[in-house]
């Protein structure tokens, strides 16, 4: 059965559910993979959604975070984990009648400084992907994806400047290590650089450039992988970057990915 998954940093679900609209109107993914939904979960504006087909599941939580998945499809609520035990709606799985687990996530931004012992949000990060790690090595996943906002731009074409960037948080070398760790954890694929594997690719840019899309200062920081039994199913990846310039947009955009499972 081929399935169209798209992932999704929306920046405040109720402050742009007309670009989700939009989205889900023009390209018609199975499943939509919502973070920072900025939102408890009973204030979702769901009826535009479900008069579309799309039932949602998620974690909402009051000004900050939020995760939510939009299926077509029908879908079981798969739970959440508590990461770093601060209660953030940072992680929520779904599960589709033919087995395949959907995990969304929203890492920690990680703030400014790249020193976790002056920036605790760093350190926050940093033990997030720890345990991201840790679970998926004592629970190795199957027919399974993981998407979402990640807050990690890991390759040096996933970045506008290697070298400007080596001390900027996203692209810092111990946070690429932590990232290639946890995929290593659960025999993650990249299916976005498995099907892209050459050129610059970006999927978030700054709200602070005048001219985004001209100075195109961007970064990879949203993810598709796939567990290493049904990567090789994957196809079609893509961003859709014109959605970076629609009328109140997200400071990210949405990644597809296809697969034939």
């Amino acid at each position: 059965m081929p399935i169209t998954i798209c992932t999704w940093n929306i920046n405040s679900i109720r402050l742009r559910e007309e670009i989700v609209l939009k989205l889900l109107r023009e390209e018609a993914p199975d499943i939509l993979c919502l973070q920072e939904c900025k939102s408890l979960l009973e204030l979702m504006p769901v009826k535009g959604f479900e008069a579309l087909g799309y039932r949602l599941i998620g974690r909402g939580q009051k000004g900050y975070n939020g995760v939510a998945i939009l299926s077509r499809l029908p879908m079981q609520d798969a739970g959440h984990r508590d990461f770093c035990l601060r209660g953030d709606a940072r992680h929520v799985a779904g599960r589709l009648d033919n087995g395949l687990t959907i995990h969304n996530f929203y890492v920690p931004a990680g703030g400014d400084k790249p020193d976790r012992e002056i920036n605790e949000k760093f350190g926050h990060k940093l033990d997030f992907l720890t345990e991201m790690k840790a679970w998926f090595s004592e629970e190795p996943p199957q027919n399974s994806l993981l998407v979402g906002d990640l807050n990690i731009a890991p390759l040096e074409d996933d970045v506008w400047s290697h070298k400007q960037l080596l001390k900027i948080v996203s692209h810092t070398p111990i946070e690429v290590e932590h990232l290639e760790n946890v995929m290593k954890s659960g025999n993650w694929v990249d299916v976005t650089r498995k099907d892209i594997p050459e050129g610059k690719l970006y999927s978030w840019w700054s709200y602070r450039a005048r001219d985004w899309d001209a100075a195109d200062k961007g970064r990879r920081l949203d993810h598709i992988w796939a567990t290493q039994d049904i990567a090789a199913s994957a196809h079609s990846s893509r961003i859709l970057r014109p959605a970076r310039g629609w009328a109140r947009p997200s400071d990210h955009a949405p990644v597809f990915a296809s697969f034939d499972l």
